[in-house]
C-alpha cells in the first residue's frame, strides 16, 4: 500500500539552493554561508545537504575564496525528482497513516487518496527541469 510523500526540511533547503544557482548568472558561485543567511539557516545545516546535491552531481563545490557552490549540471537535464533522490533517496511511499500493517476493516479507506497523492508528486517532480525554475529578473 502507498501512503502520503513526506518532503523533508533538507529537500527544501535543496530546492532552495538549486533555485536560486539556476536563476544566477552561469558559473555563479555561492558559499555555504552566503546560502544560509539567504534561506536564514545555518551554514552546518546546509554542510549536510549541499554535499548530498555536489555527489549527485547537481552541484559543484570549489574551494579558495572566491569558492563556494555552483550549479554542475544542465538545468534542461536534471529533474526536481534527481534532487529529491539526491537528498531524500528514492520517492517512496509512506505505508499506513497509523503505522499499523493492517486497517482493521481489512481495506484502507485511505489507499487511494494516498496513491493519488504519490502519484501527482511523482509526475510533476519528475516533470519539472531545473530550467523550469529559473527566475530571472528583467531589465
Amino acid at each position: 500500500m502507498s501512503g502520503m510523500v513526506r518532503i523533508s526540511e533538507a529537500f527544501g533547503l535543496a530546492f532552495h539552493t538549486v533555485q536560486y544557482l539556476v536563476s544566477a548568472e552561469p558559473g555563479t558561485s555561492v558559499s555555504g554561508v552566503r546560502l544560509g543567511k539567504i534561506f536564514g539557516v545555518s551554514a552546518a545545516h546546509l554542510a549536510k545537504v549541499l554535499p548530498r546535491l555536489v555527489r549527485a552531481g547537481i552541484l559543484a563545490s570549489r574551494r579558495g575564496p572566491t569558492g563556494g557552490f555552483v550549479l554542475a549540471c544542465d538545468p534542461d537535464a536534471v529533474t526536481l525528482l534527481d534532487v529529491y533522490r539526491a537528498v531524500e533517496g528514492d520517492l517512496s511511499a509512506v505505508t499506513c497513516m497509523l503505522g499499523r500493517p493492517r486497517c482493521p476493516e481489512g481495506t484502507c479507506v485511505m489507499e487511494r487518496l494516498h496513491q493519488t497523492v504519490h502519484d501527482e508528486v511523482y509526475d510533476r517532480l519528475s516533470s519539472t527541469r531545473l530550467s523550469d525554475l529559473a527566475v530571472r529578473t528583467q531589465a
